[in-house]
């Protein structure tokens, strides 16, 4: 019985032993666990790392946030400061559709509506600013699903920020922008395969937002594009800078600047006149150049097919045709052939030679009139008349060693550096006899537009040859200064072959018989060479036959007794209105911008002034507000219109001009006449580009007697100012 009541009074305390136990269980594996977490904190907080991630770098990301500071890409002027080419942001057109969200942060008090309320008259609005009806507007603002927002294709995007400001203005709720980088070229149509393009890179490859493509965007990309900095803080989870946080600065480095040698007024006169003539012959090609005869600078420079930069309109090739591409020059080439022939001593004028056609080396060589030729005329006459045949007679004396050596010192087949990316250096071979013969008249050698201008500055400075220059100078991003001077780059002849050549381009346009007969300017003296050259076909297989077959050019320096510009103008295969002359053709482009070249030279040779201003920016000031700034930077005001806010002016604002210049006020009243007595012909001629009006100009010196009266409506009819030596 006392064994059995042992028993029971054991097994009745085993259950409070148990408990006991597991209570002990569950007070160590607690303090287990606690040591364990104690002992991982402690690690944690003096080791800094967790799961091999340093904490202070991870809760260095959690509230720290970046800020780029956007460097802007440098600007691209012409010689006189005017821009060219500047960054500038486009914006992007958007609209809030969602009622539940703003701008991606919710609507807290559910009052505040920044989603597009009125979908009517928001479309009426925006049908002002965009290219798109108010019916496409609103089928944009009701799409298909729910989206958030909404944009509007590509009538929405690349605004400008004018535009951007007028919408804003309308105070449309639910509207909104996006800003991306852009370039701006304000002048449209300029240079504009000399200028390029840079755009953003395609493949995110650079942290530059552009990346010069074209042009001197590209030859001067490194230059040009900026260095972005930042701004580098803490943030708590709302956003707001941590008290006591400080802020880490790199301030941006903007891009350096390059200034060319162009003159934007002659730039844009001569884009005015290569579209009139592209428009009216449609040529495959149209290219012209007006150089500086002395210093190689590039005044001006033009090619058609051309393109918009700012639209990309037009942009078919990316191939610039001064450099890139290269052809068989013509007659151009008996420039070169004839000073070379009289440098060696070979060439003999008096002796007589049968033109029309010649058998030579395999093949037949004949004269531009159909092989018709002259009949037996002097050596002399083979370049005034532009005989094919008299110039293989020519070359034929020079002999092959001879005409290897001027070729090569001509630096024919080598790029002139000018500073356009991707020159083509051309090539010719001696090897074959009819091809080294035909090379003497322009055929069988390939050349680009900058090699022939450099070959004719050989002509015009007296035997010394001067590099084409597109550069005045640049700024680097760190402020540093190189400007770019003149560049001899071989003497291939001397100066009496050089002053011989000049005498023969000159009768090329004074005798009766010379082939620059239709190109002559009244009262300038003018040498030069005119040329016609086939097209070899695509295929290598011999030349074009079918329609207008040639290349067309005019090589002339102006004026012959003191060269002062070189200007190249070639034109290749019309396709409308082929039966026009030629010279007509070539004439439209030719004699305008040397004309004008040579007036505004005249002026300021005239003006006598040695010292220079720097013209205000008055546009958008008051007429009177404006004549006191332009009087007080010591220049004269002339006002164009009846209005009482200037819209316009030239020269434009920040360029260099003469003390005393005159600057051009154009009003947003009506256009009327001004009195233009004692004006020079640069000042009517700013006058025409200014207003867009025609003007003849007649005489020599200053105007003394016009057409139009004085304060009459300027209308389409041309007005003619008569120009005389005394004021």
């Amino acid at each position: 019985m006392k064994k059995l009541f042992s028993r029971r009074q054991t097994n009745a305390r085993h259950p409070e032993f148990n408990r006991k136990l597991f209570g002990i269980l569950l007070i160590g594996l607690t303090a287990a666990i606690g040591l364990a977490f104690v002992c991982r904190f402690a690690y944690v907080a003096l080791g800094g790392s967790i799961d091999s991630k340093d904490l202070k770098t991870y809760r260095n990301n959690q509230y720290h946030r970046d800020a780029v500071l956007p460097a802007k890409r440098g600007a691209i002027y012409d010689r006189h400061g005017s821009v060219i080419a500047e960054d500038a942001n486009t914006y992007t057109l958007y609209a809030v559709l969602s009622k539940k969200t703003t701008d991606g942060k919710a609507n807290v008090d559910g009052k505040t509506k920044l989603y597009v309320t009125d979908k009517a008259k928001t479309a009426q609005v925006l049908a002002k600013y965009l290219p798109l009806t108010a019916k496409q507007i609103l089928a944009y603002l009701n799409p298909k699903g729910n989206p958030y927002q909404v944009e509007f294709g590509k009538a929405g995007r690349g605004l400008s920020l004018a535009i951007k400001n007028q919408i804003e203005a309308a105070k449309l709720t639910g509207i909104g922008f996006t800003d991306s980088p852009s370039r701006l070229y304000p002048n449209g149509d300029f240079a504009s395969y000399t200028i390029g393009l840079a755009t953003p890179p395609k493949d995110n490859s650079t942290k530059n937002p552009l990346v010069g493509v074209m042009g001197l965007e590209q030859q001067f990309n490194t230059l040009l594009s900026g260095t972005d900095g930042y701004t580098s803080s803490q943030y708590d989870v709302y956003g707001f800078k941590l008290p006591q946080a400080k802020t880490k600065v790199k301030q941006a480095v903007n891009g350096g600047s390059v200034t060319t040698t162009l003159d934007a007024s002659l730039q844009s006169y001569l884009e005015t006149l290569m579209t009139k003539v592209a428009t009216a012959y449609r040529p495959k090609v149209l290219n012209a150049v007006l150089m500086n005869a002395k210093t190689g600078e590039i005044l001006a420079a033009s090619s058609r097919p051309t393109f918009d930069p700012s639209t990309r309109e037009g942009l078919t090739s990316w191939r610039n045709a001064l450099v890139e591409d290269v052809y068989e020059p013509g007659s151009v080439m008996k420039i070169v052939t004839l000073a070379s022939a009289i440098e060696a001593g070979t060439y003999r004028p008096d002796e007589y030679y049968q033109s029309g056609r010649i058998k030579v080396a395999g093949g037949t060589v004949a004269d531009w009139n159909d092989g018709e030729g002259w009949g037996s005329i002097p050596l002399s006459q083979a370049f005034t008349r532009s005989s094919n045949t008299g110039m293989v007679r020519i070359e034929q004396e020079l002999g092959e060693a001879n005409e290897a050596k001027y070729l090569k010192a001509f630096h024919f087949a080598e790029a002139t550096g000018v500073a356009l990316p991707n020159e083509n250096a051309g090539t010719y071979s001696l090897k074959n006899p009819l091809q080294r013969l035909n090379i003497s008249f322009g055929q069988g050698i390939s050349v680009n537009v900058m090699q022939m201008l450099q070959a004719t500055t050989a002509i015009a400075n007296g035997g010394t040859m001067i590099q084409p220059r597109l550069i005045k100078k640049t700024v680097s991003k760190t402020g540093k200064v190189t400007t770019y001077k003149r560049r001899v780059v071989g003497q291939p002849i001397s100066a009496n072959t050089a002053t011989q050549v000049l005498d023969a381009m000159r009768k090329v346009v004074t005798e009766d018989y010379g082939t620059g007969a239709p190109y002559a300017i009244k009262g300038v003296d003018m040498a030069m060479k005119t040329g016609t050259a086939q097209i070899p076909r695509a295929d290598g297989k011999g030349y074009v036959t079918e329609g207008d077959n040639a290349l067309h050019s005019v090589m002339a320096i102006a004026p012959a007794s003191n060269p002062k510009y070189i200007v190249y103008v070639t034109l290749q295969q019309s396709q409308k209105n082929v039966e026009v002359p030629i010279a007509t053709k070539i004439n439209q482009v030719f004699q305008p911008l040397l004309k004008r070249a040579l007036a505004l030279d005249a002026s300021t040779a005239a003006s006598g002034a040695s010292t220079q201003a720097t013209v205000p920016a008055v546009t958008n000031d008051a007429v009177a507000t404006a004549q006191t700034a332009v009087t007080e930077a010591k220049l004269a005001a002339a006002v164009v219109g009846t209005g009482n806010r200037v819209v316009a002016q030239l020269p434009q604002a920040k360029t260099a001009a003469l003390t005393g210049a005159r600057v051009l006020l154009l009003t947003n009243g009506a256009m009327t006449m001004p009195d233009v007595s004692g004006w020079s012909k640069s000042d009517v001629l700013k006058l025409a580009q200014l207003t867009g009006k025609k003007f003849k100009l007649s005489g020599t010196g200053y105007a003394s007697h016009q057409s139009l009266a004085s304060g009459a409506l300027l209308g389409d009819d041309p007005v003619t100012v008569t120009f005389a030596n005394t004021k």
